[in-house]
């Protein structure tokens, strides 16, 4: 019976290597995606899943198992995006590029996958506490329970997020 995850974070706090690089095999794909789903590139993602994995050595001493190691993850990782966005926007107008990105790829989508893209550019321009939920929901398929424990929020600010979500998304969708 292999050990789930909680045990193999208890076991890697107490400095079992080997523990500590099997949570890292199960989880970096999740890590990956997480990030590559908020940052929208492949680079940034890598850099990312990089850092959380580097930093999670000295992070895993945190986990008090007060909930399952990949929720407790999942805010690690999304910590690390948040960061990464600060730096990236510090550095550069990342928003201009995603919007000519846009406008150049726009005529050469199929029906679905613009519907999709679009979706993502639109949900890339709420502010940050809509944007992480909607990802969640949408892109991790997470319950609004599971999101509002990695967020740190209640079940019914999940719900309320969403609801204003989909407005916005409806008035995006009458003036785009």
């Amino acid at each position: 019976m292999s050990e789930t995850d909680e045990q193999l974070a208890l076991q890697a706090q107490r400095g079992d290597a080997a523990a500590f690089h099997l949570l890292l095999e199960r989880h970096y794909d999740t890590v990956y995606r997480v990030a590559y789903r908020f940052l929208g590139g492949a680079a940034d993602a890598e850099d990312v899943a990089q850092e959380v994995c580097s930093r999670l050595a000295e992070k895993i001493g945190r986990f008090r198992g007060a909930s399952r190691f990949s929720t407790w993850l999942y805010a690690v990782t999304l910590n690390a995006v948040r960061d990464h966005g600060r730096r990236q926007r510090a550095a550069a107008g990342l928003h201009g590029a995603y919007a000519n990105l846009a406008e150049h790829q726009s005529a050469d989508w199929a029906d679905s996958d613009r519907k999709v893209r679009w979706l993502y550019l639109a949900l890339d321009r709420l502010e940050g506490p809509l944007k992480e939920t909607a990802l969640l929901i949408l892109a991790e398929e997470m319950s609004h329970a599971e999101v509002g424990e990695v967020l740190g929020v209640k079940e019914s600010t999940v719900s309320w997020r969403m609801h204003e979500v989909k407005k916005r998304l409806k008035v995006m969708a009458t003036h785009d």
